[in-house]
């Protein structure tokens, strides 16, 4: 291309060659001139710049390719030091921290400082954790705050890997924004808790309709023997009914606080019995014990059948005495955790130490079974929470 005032020239095109293929050439010079300024001579170099050219091409489709995947990532890319010093942070910034990229990267904004002060000190262990072990890989849900304050959840993955020039090791993660799954999540977790609620509020009245029913059946006879059996029935229905209303009314539906269900239990047995005030006195020496439905139940069956027993046999003709049920932790079961996580069909959210072991002693000072014996009746049943 000529130019009237520049001396050089120089420009790019493409050359079709003999074969019919083309190639770039770039072709570059100097212009010789007349006195009056008109070109006499161009004295220059073609050079074919292919490999360059595509090489270029390449290069701007990649950058653009890069460009379009963090405009439409909806996380948060990053590389910093083994000091954490951010050296690059690309993507969805903004939207989630409600700062920009320069405020990260010129330090005006530290990352940590949005974190949330309870999850601060595992985040900071965690990644002291990741530079003391280069194998390592990290993947862990923290809270930021931000910039409006509102509370985010954040998914954060992290590992080392070596710089550009594979001369020394940095650390590089993506960080997601997963608020709206916590939500889902939590929201789900209501509904679950509100339909186990309603399960064990329907197995509750379901099994009180059992007790009427046996009582209503139960005025149709007079021998004292099958009146006798009716009302154990209904005091066993009773036992299972009372631990699906305690159910009802405990914080995660899954345990219960065994103690106040024996309060109620014996509190029924003592009405259903019709003991006088006063003739027989019941002692609860119960540690805060909380069980799953599939340890409670059974266990009080037990102590239904254990007391029921001593209230009619052991205080005849108004015998004065007392009944005496002691729950108490003994040890730790090491040996059985798997079997307690499985008897007791508990998450590892529970309330309950699954690990632990408890010794129920049921007593009283009645007449016990035979003359020749002590005075008195005594169970030992050793189960796990």
């Amino acid at each position: 291309m000529c130019q009237e005032k520049e001396n050089k020239f120089r420009t790019e095109y493409r050359f079709r060659k003999k074969d019919g293929s083309y190639i770039y050439l770039e072709d570059s010079g100097v212009y010789l001139r007349e006195k009056n300024g008109s070109i006499r001579k161009a004295f220059g170099v073609m050079k074919n710049i292919t490999g360059i050219k595509l090489a270029s091409e390449k290069l701007k489709e990649s950058e653009a390719r890069y460009r379009s995947f963090m405009t439409n990532f909806r996380g948060i890319a990053f590389q910093m030091g083994l000091d954490f010093t951010p050296l690059l942070i690309d993507g969805n910034i903004e939207e989630t921290t409600g700062y920009k990229r320069e405020d990260f990267i010129t330090g005006k904004i530290g990352w940590y400082q949005n974190v949330l002060s309870v999850d601060r000190e595992k985040l900071f262990e965690n990644r002291e954790r990741l530079v003391n072990d280069p194998s390592l890989f990290i993947e862990h849900e923290y809270r930021i705050r931000h910039k409006d304050g509102e509370l985010r959840w954040i998914r954060e993955i992290l590992q080392n890997v070596s710089d550009p020039a594979g001369k020394k090791r940095i650390l590089q993660g993506m960080v997601y924004d997963i608020s709206k799954q916590k939500e889902a999540e939590e929201s789900l977790a209501k509904v679950e808790e509100i339909r186990k609620k309603e399960i064990h509020h329907r197995i509750k009245n379901n099994l009180q309709v059992i007790s009427s029913l046996l009582e209503l059946q139960a005025e149709r006879f007079n021998d004292k023997e099958v009146l006798e059996a009716f009302r154990e029935s209904q005091n066993r229905v009773a036992t299972m009914a009372i631990i699906h209303e305690e159910l009802y009314r405990s914080r995660d539906n899954e345990t219960l606080d065994f103690s106040a269900y024996l309060q109620k239990l014996t509190a029924d047995l003592f009405h259903s019995y019709i003991v006088r005030k006063g003739d027989v006195d019941m002692q609860l020496d119960i540690e805060e014990v909380f069980l799953g439905m599939d340890t409670a139940v059974p266990l009080g069956i037990i102590i239904n059948e254990l007391v029921s027993n001593s209230l009619k046999h052991a205080f005849p003709s108004g015998r004065r005495g007392k009944i005496r049920i002691q729950l108490s932790r003994t040890e730790e079961n090491s040996g059985n955790k798997n079997i307690s996580n499985s008897t007791n069909n508990i998450g590892a959210k529970s309330s309950v130490d699954k690990n632990i072991q408890y010794t129920l002693v049921v007593s009283d000072n009645g007449l016990g079974f035979r003359k020749t014996l002590i005075s008195g009746t005594r169970a030992l049943w050793a189960c796990n929470s």
